[in-house]
């Protein structure tokens, strides 16, 4: 173009909800906007990409809009970047790139958080990352928000809630943090679908899809939630309650062990009745093994079983030592299982999940692990997929599923003594003691480690 254009007139008029997230993102540089199914966020978003992109003072600006798939960005954003840069003279589409380029030298570009290396060594002037809740949990902080940094870029967190996962962390961000601003949108407050309408959802919806989409709600059950139905029925049978430690009955816990990710364990007391009490949960990540040995010695229980998955007795390469030899060696002898399928473990968590008390207030944590703990997604396809989203949730859920097939494994599975599982002294309640700066059980036979 040969001159700077001073004036574009777009066919988009922001209803007075929308006007109120425009106008968050122009005097904050960080926003997060909570809003009920058929908004309007993504005709919202489009036009303050495009208008950033044509006003900014910059040199050459640039702006994304990230879905959580490429194919999403495409069906759901596209075709309206291009209807409304249709009034902007000299706005040049890019049907291959699904990009916008504008005579000032501004771009406006969509892409997929399914393809992070799509988005490295770019820089950003402002970027909408639409349905965050479904992102990969560490694309915009290692990523997206680098990209950010020389031109001191803004970002825009949107979507519907969808279970407690990084969308959560970004709501609770926003509420407590001076500087950024952050929108909640009702469907029972906004008034922008009829009664009529909602009515007929709350018709064809569960309680729960009804609260997560239409009313913004962070505690509904997720869609494919893999043990919705039991935990609600745990809520409603009183099954989460107050699950006082008993010390004449043994603990056992059961491990997800990560590597460089996050360790879960359930604390359990397995009752003759066949009830079982979950009175505790503790999860930890970037820490060694010593640190939950020195967890389980500062709750002070008198313990049983420790449970861990098969691939404990995995020798890891740089060592050369088994991660079950390991904490022999600090004083934790652990119970490793035989290989099982997901399935299995989903179905032994099922089966014994409606015998277990939890304790409401220390097993908050793993409880809310449960609950969201999903099956993926295929956008494809739109169905899902047999295997469950690995993410913050997985981890107490893994440890769950091993608590649960320890409690179903026949005895003739039940693994054979080595060196560092002893049958018989390890099923035995024990107190761990302090001694000499190692941990020793209080009770063991023998005289050292």
């Amino acid at each position: 173009m040969g001159g700077r254009v001073t004036e574009v007139v777009i066919p988009y008029a922001p209803r007075p909800l929308q006007w109120d997230v425009h106008r968050g993102l122009e005097s904050h540089r960080w926003a997060v906007a909570v809003c009920h199914r058929r908004f309007g966020k993504t005709v919202l978003a489009v036009n303050h990409l495009q208008k950033q992109a044509l006003t900014c003072p910059k040199d050459r600006p640039r702006y994304a809009y990230v879905a959580p798939t490429y194919r999403q960005g495409k069906a759901t954003a596209w075709d309206y970047m291009k209807h409304y840069a249709q009034a902007v003279p000299g706005a040049v589409p890019h049907e291959s790139e699904l990009r916008i380029d504008y005579g000032n030298g501004g771009q406006v570009r969509i892409y997929g958080a399914d393809n992070p290396d799509s988005l490295r060594g770019i820089y950003l002037d402002g970027v909408v990352l639409d349905e965050y809740g479904m992102h990969p949990p560490n694309v915009f902080s290692e990523v997206l928000r680098p990209a950010l940094a020389d031109r001191q870029g803004w970002a825009l967190f949107l979507g519907t809630p969808s279970g407690k996962n990084q969308f959560y962390d970004a709501v609770q961000t926003a509420k407590r943090t001076e500087g950024w601003w952050f929108g909640e949108f009702k469907a029972s407050e906004t008034k922008l679908l009829p009664e009529s309408e909602l009515a007929a959802a709350r018709s064809v919806m569960t309680a729960d899809e009804y609260a997560q989409e239409f009313e913004c709600s962070f505690e509904a059950s997720v869609k494919g939630a893999v043990f919705a139905r039991e935990i609600q029925a745990l809520r409603e049978s009183g099954h989460v309650c107050r699950v006082p430690y008993d010390p004449a009955m043994p603990v056992d816990t059961d491990w997800d062990l990560g590597v460089g990710d996050s360790t879960a364990i359930w604390f359990t007391q397995a009752a003759w009745s066949g009830e079982v009490r979950v009175i505790d949960y503790y999860e930890n990540s970037g820490q060694g093994l010593s640190h939950y040995v020195d967890v389980l010695h500062k709750k002070g229980y008198t313990y049983g079983i420790h449970g861990a998955p098969h691939d404990i007795e995995v020798r890891e390469f740089g060592s050369g030592r088994s991660r079950i030899s390991l904490a022999a060696g600090l004083g934790v002898h652990f119970r490793p299982l035989p290989q099982f399928s997901l399935e299995d473990g989903i179905h032994a968590a099922r089966m014994i999940l409606p015998k277990c008390y939890f304790d409401a207030e220390r097993c908050s944590q793993g409880l809310e692990a449960l609950q969201h703990y999903r099956w993926d997604y295929n956008t494809r396809i739109n169905e899902f997929k047999p295997v469950p989203v690995h993410d913050w949730a997985s981890h107490g859920a893994d440890a769950f599923r091993y608590f649960a097939l320890r409690h179903s494994v026949p005895k003739e599975k039940k693994p054979k003594a080595s060196r560092d599982y002893e049958p018989g002294w390890d099923d035995r309640p024990h107190d761990i003691s302090q001694r000499s700066g190692r941990y020793a059980w209080a009770n063991q036979r023998r005289g050292g480690y």
